[in-house]
């Protein structure tokens, strides 16, 4: 494990608006986030300001209506889009949806101008979802992207549910490790274990995973729906992987693609391991501060 924790708080009774703002339990060093639902994170340090994969709309909804899996909503989106001020930069880690939304790329626009990092491989998904040519940066696995602030975004490789790669070698799934401030953070995207990851992420020291927890199974795969990590291997990975924190995402939006974060909760405490661990709550905060104490679970 690294040897300091980044301590991992949770923050209640403080609303969250569009202009993101910390908690006043957050320190100058500290990064704030919040789980926006699905895999969609908000990132605050200081002025800087990061959204990761924000699925603030209805699109699948109108998408898949009347379809085996109709992508209702569980939960409403914690934050309209549109009401959203002061981003820097969105990450994509790839081009599902709920990932790439348009609702909430366009609905973001008007008043914001960030800088979109998406993979190479989904550059013309992105044009098409209205990401602007001009604030549009194309990465994949191995490379290093600099973000305003000295934030710095190295993206991984990511398996939903297979490794792919396109003509060119660049990956159609990433996830990424931001260091933000003095914390690391890995966004794993849309992923299942593969080989020689752990070993890849052990490397790159990360603090926090960021990683879903929705597993997989063959209906929803033959469906359309490919899978993620169940709750014991995202643990597994971050103990494999020397990343002292878990922060669980990717279910209670959608019903046909879900687990019950109680459930999740008790596996957590059942392991007998060093790993402390957050199953969040949407819309909450979370202070992240560098090198802190953390107790073994943070709800």
């Amino acid at each position: 494990m690294n040897t300091t924790r980044p301590a991992v708080r949770p923050v209640s009774g403080t609303p969250l608006t569009g202009t993101f703002t910390a908690p006043p339990e957050a320190g100058p060093d500290d990064v704030t986030l919040w789980w926006l639902g699905q895999a969609g994170f908000a990132l605050r340090h200081r002025g800087g300001l990061i959204l990761i994969d924000p699925y603030l709309s209805d699109t699948l909804a109108e998408k898949y209506r009347g379809k085996l899996f109709p992508h209702r909503r569980m939960h409403p989106a914690p934050v309209a889009p549109e009401a959203i001020r002061g981003v820097d930069a969105v990450l994509c880690t790839h081009g599902h949806t709920d990932h790439m939304d348009p609702g909430t790329i366009r609905a973001l626009l008007p008043h914001n101008d960030p800088r979109f990092v998406v993979p190479r491989a989904e550059r013309a998904r992105a044009l098409e979802r209205g990401v602007p040519a001009a604030r549009l940066t194309g990465t994949t696995a191995g490379e290093r992207v600099e973000l305003d602030g000295g934030v710095t975004v190295e993206p991984v490789p990511a398996a939903h549910e297979h490794l792919e790669q396109d003509e060119n070698g660049d990956h159609r799934f990433l996830g990424y490790v931001l260091t933000v401030g003095g914390v690391r953070v890995y966004h794993s995207g849309d992923c299942v274990p593969y080989d020689g990851q752990p070993e890849r992420l052990r490397t790159l020291r990360a603090d926090v995973a960021l990683l879903p927890v929705n597993g997989r199974d063959r209906h929803r795969t033959e469906n359309g729906v490919p899978g993620n990590f169940t709750v014991r291997e995202a643990a597994e990975l971050c103990e494999a992987a020397g990343i002292p924190h878990l922060l669980c995402h990717h279910f209670g939006l959608f019903d046909f693609n879900t687990v019950d974060p109680e459930d999740a909760r008790d596996a957590l405490r059942r392991r007998a391991t060093p790993l402390s661990w957050t199953v969040p709550r949407v819309g909450d905060a979370y202070v992240l501060t560098p090198g802190g104490p953390t107790a073994k679970e943070d709800r």
